[in-house]
């Protein structure tokens, strides 16, 4: 059997039939990124429907924005007949779906940028009607403005801060079923878009010291009457996870920190990287180059910042993780000097395949860390 490659499409022939196969970048997202949709939300029939027919990359974004486009239409004809849970669970979808499509697809950023605007209105319209906490803060970030949700859980007046920090390419958005998972044991949620992620992304690029932008966050939070800021605490996933090493190590209003799936050194990993994920971070660093991108990661070290951090540091990681060495987590929990390791050896990037493994577990693991009392939201 042998490949021509001809533009995107790769033809594979055996000789007695021919046939098409969708491109490197379309098999790399099914193959990295199914378990990611599910677990954060997206219907398994949906995923399974929109990539089946998908052979090039050029076709993402359509096949997931009409998918977004279908949920939204279902939440519309709800809203109208008054089922506002039925109407906010279909924004919620539509905003998944909207995200998704230029999740590290950066073909034509006019269409990203217009997309990446539908999910941020999918996901409003989704949480105004399903939680009456919900709530945007706009916070003042060098000069320009970084944007979070904040959600609170009902029945606590004062409740802990969990802070969720995004990855690359990945925006609050994304966190909706995360939320819930710290909601309903007592904890309130801020889920950030940081420099270079999301709306915030717009007029910043990353930073190395993200822990900068986590201050700013919490200069405004723990201000708040409605939140004790003395019981904080957050959950980093992807390079999330390097951010929340980062936070950790140089924000002490952070009482515990739980990181899944982060590098310690991101100039290491990056030439590894697909395509696509590599674009991204190219373009989410402010780079024009592969060389000023390679520079760029190589920033992203935490060689003399991980034995910095004193707080509690749990850290989950996957052993099967395609885009991150499992021993990379493995350096971080050696050199943070109260670290819990749990290491999944059929964990996938961030262990999005067993979710149910870490995700409830980290939560209370984090509750205890922070003194929250589940018992007290109604409901549960």
């Amino acid at each position: 059997m042998r490949g021509l490659r001809c533009g995107n499409r790769l033809h594979v022939q055996d000789g007695r039939k021919g046939g098409s196969v969708p491109d490197e970048a379309i098999a790399s997202a099914i193959a990295n990124w199914g378990p990611r949709f599910t677990a954060q939300g997206v219907d398994p029939n949906d995923f399974a429907r929109v990539t089946a027919p998908l052979e090039r990359w050029e076709d993402w974004l359509d096949a997931w924005a009409a998918n977004g486009d279908a949920h939204a239409e279902l939440a519309r004809a709800a809203e109208a007949e008054g089922h506002r849970r039925t109407a906010g669970e279909s924004w919620v979808r539509a905003a998944l779906s909207y995200h998704f499509a230029k999740f590290v697809w950066l073909l034509d950023l006019e269409r990203h940028r217009a997309t990446s605007e539908q999910a941020v209105a999918a996901s409003r319209a989704g949480l105004a009607l399903l939680d009456p906490t919900f709530e945007r803060v706009e916070i003042p970030f060098e000069g320009t403005t970084m944007v979070g949700n904040l959600r609170r859980p009902a029945g606590v007046d004062r409740p802990p801060l969990v802070l969720l920090f995004p990855g690359l390419d990945s925006t609050k958005e994304e966190f909706f079923h995360v939320e819930e998972v710290f909601l309903r044991r007592g904890m309130a949620t801020f889920s950030m878009d940081g420099p270079g992620q999301g709306e915030t992304g717009y007029t910043t690029v990353i930073h190395p010291d993200y822990d900068v932008a986590v201050a700013a966050v919490l200069d405004v939070l723990c201000a708040r009457d409605d939140l004790d800021g003395r019981r904080v605490g957050a959950l980093g996933v992807s390079l999330g996870g390097y951010y929340g090493v980062r936070a950790a190590a140089f924000e002490p209003r952070l009482v515990a920190v739980v990181v899944s799936g982060g590098a310690y050194d991101y100039g290491e990993i990056i030439p590894k990287r697909p395509v696509n994920s590599r674009a991204a971070f190219m373009h989410h660093s402010g780079a024009t180059t592969e060389e000023e991108t390679f520079a760029n990661a190589r920033r992203l070290s935490l060689a003399g910042v991980a034995e910095k951090v004193r707080q509690p540091l749990l850290v989950v990681f996957g052993k099967l993780d395609r885009l991150v060495p499992w021993e990379q987590a493995a350096r971080v929990a050696d050199e943070a000097p109260d670290s819990t390791l749990w290491m999944f050896d059929q964990g996938n990037h961030v262990c999005m395949n067993m979710t149910y493994r870490w995700r409830p577990q980290a939560a209370d693991w984090l509750g205890a860390h922070l003194g929250a009392d589940p018992g007290a939201v109604r409901g549960v």
